[in-house]
């Protein structure tokens, strides 16, 4: 799963501000370099997030929705796609207690417990990887705004994130270098 979107992500469209292509074109050089090596393979649902999980009363977890983008891969690159509200929504240790939710590092702790699968690699690289993946699609989201073939008012707001995915993905991957 990791070795294939870095090749398979849509080149930046010329509706791409130069700092998105600057920042994207450092991360497809960056991230073929740093793949980690898999030791685990698993069916990865591809957009795993809060949004495509459905809970019961009881907060029990009941179905995932939105598989059309499953495969199998590594599932270590879906958790980190599941971690990014961490990142891009901005839940620090202070926040996360407040809503009632682990931090990021307890959360990580406890699906590889609850898992059995060891990170012997730095989990900063899917959090990277996962940053470049939404950066591109919000690139494909803008284009689809540029087209006219958008399907939600809320495309322009979520195709200008790009940038901002972009730009914390290469801030993050420079302190790993």
């Amino acid at each position: 799963m990791i070795r294939r979107p870095p090749r398979s992500t849509p080149k930046p469209s010329s509706a791409a501000s130069d700092v998105y292509k600057r920042q994207m074109h450092k991360l497809i050089e960056w991230l073929p370099k740093r793949i980690p090596k898999q030791k685990y393979v698993s069916i990865v649902h591809g957009d795993y997030r809060l949004d495509n999980v459905v809970f019961d009363n009881n907060d029990n977890n009941i179905a995932i929705l939105d598989w059309e983008l499953s495969t199998i891969g590594d599932p270590l690159a879906d958790f980190g796609y599941h971690c990014l509200l961490w990142h891009i929504g901005k839940i620090d240790n202070d926040v996360a207690k407040g809503l009632g939710i682990p931090n990021e590092d307890e959360y990580l702790k406890k699906y590889l417990s609850r898992t059995k699968i060891q990170l012997d690699s730095d989990w900063e690289f899917y959090i990277i990887f996962s940053l470049f993946k939404v950066a591109g699609i919000c690139q494909g989201i803008l284009g689809r705004v540029r087209d006219g073939t958008a399907a939600s008012e809320f495309a322009l707001q979520m195709g200008k994130r790009a940038i901002e995915y972009a730009n914390l993905g290469w801030e993050k991957a420079k302190n790993i270098s």
